[in-house]
């Protein structure tokens, strides 16, 4: 099929697409029905950012939607935005930025093909059945040329698969790797078997941990879907606050995110709510994928030992447990996450920089990154809290 023949737009509103296009490249498999893959690529979820002000002006983040289209039809999209900044991304490249100003250049605005404030890898280059070959060359070559068209110093694509990060590379992108920690279901019947796979001395930590989570003086409840209500996005707007203002300084999303969540995401959302003497004290947000569990957010306004590991680690597992889903990401960054079941997880992004001298001290410093992450992985998953081969051991 001619190259020529797609023509590459770029939008900066949601509200340009209808939902059932965008979603037709986004998440195929949800046609008939069910769970997308992951929700966050989906036009409800990216709508939601931008109709509640969480991305757009004043934000660095500024939507510039990338689309491909064909005969007149839409066959692939992007989630796409001018950014002012490197805040929101969990692919940390400030040391970039710093070095290329440093030496005269103008690092910002970058592009930046990625869902903001989101360290959760799926598709990025969203295309629809059929198209998959053309439709991910014309976004990545579409994107590459707006930069330089632009004179723009670089683009990035953030937490995306590993096979989009070997076709980017193939396509001359520059690829990285990073690691999470993620949960993998062996098929477990429950907890209990779960921790029946962990060494003996993990296993009775955590059953410690779970002890005196539980015993903090109240009740934690879930709820999702139609169970979800504005008084529990009220109290967990205070916890999300709260630690917004801790970890980035002032939180990302705006409280408008959150009804907006109650009006068009609450079935892919998972809301764990301590209650103690009539009082939400803590909760934790998860959202629900076609195989994953995704945990994104946690606060709270009474510190209870261990209850932080609770809402976001165990009972995320249970739920994966409950549910059958493949796996638990946690989230960026977190260590501690290892004695509790979480293991190393190798994650990708791309990235293109104009200046030639620049990008090859940049490829450079990946080579030598990449071996880092690898040996980093290996040595955590050897520390990792899971049973030994041939060594037999006793509860």
């Amino acid at each position: 099929m001619d190259q020529a023949q797609i023509e590459i737009q770029v939008l900066p509103s949601l509200s340009q697409i209808a939902a059932q296009e965008w979603d037709a490249c986004a998440c195929p498999e949800a046609a008939r029905g069910g769970r997308p893959d992951d929700p966050f690529t989906t036009h409800r979820f990216l709508r939601a950012l931008e109709d509640s002000g969480s991305v757009g002006r004043g934000t660095g983040w500024q939507p510039q939607y990338l689309t491909a289209w064909l005969d007149g039809q839409l066959i692939a999209v992007a989630p796409m935005y001018a950014k002012s900044h490197s805040q929101g991304e969990y692919i940390f490249d400030h040391s970039w930025a710093h070095a290329y100003e440093r030496a005269g250049g103008r690092y910002y605005p970058k592009l930046q093909i990625a869902v903001p404030f989101t360290p959760a890898t799926g598709r990025r280059f969203l295309v629809r059945p059929g198209y998959e070959e053309i439709g991910q060359a014309a976004l990545v070559q579409g994107a590459v040329q707006l930069a330089a068209d632009n004179g723009i110093s670089s683009l990035h694509v953030t937490f995306c698969t590993e096979a989009e990060a070997a076709a980017g590379e193939a396509m001359g992108l520059m690829a990285r790797s990073s690691q999470q920690f993620h949960w993998l279901n062996d098929s477990y019947a429950d907890f209990d078997a779960f921790l029946a796979s962990l060494s003996s001395r993990k296993r009775k930590a955590i059953r410690k941990e779970r002890r005196e989570a539980n015993a903090f003086g109240g009740t934690i409840h879930r709820f999702t879907g139609d169970d979800l209500k504005p008084e529990h996005w009220e109290a967990f707007w205070t916890f999300y606050q709260d630690t917004g203002a801790r970890k980035w300084g002032s939180p990302y999303l705006t409280r408008a995110f959150f009804d907006l969540a109650q009006a068009h995401l609450r079935d892919d959302i998972l809301l764990l709510l301590a209650e103690r003497d009539g009082r939400w004290i803590a909760g934790a947000m998860n959202l629900i994928g076609r195989d994953t569990l995704y945990g994104r957010y946690w606060g709270c306004s009474e510190q209870h030992p261990f209850l932080h590991f609770e809402l976001c680690y165990y009972r995320a597992i249970d739920e994966a447990i409950a549910r059958g889903l493949a796996r638990v990401e946690a989230g960026a960054q977190g260590e501690h996450k290892l004695a509790r079941g979480y293991l190393p997880s190798q994650t990708h992004s791309l990235h293109w920089i104009a200046d030639p001298g620049f990008a090859e001290a940049v490829r450079q410093f990946l080579v030598a990154e990449r071996a880092a992450v690898d040996e980093e992985i290996e040595i955590l998953t050897d520390y990792g809290p899971f049973k030994k081969t041939n060594v037999e051991e006793k509860e």
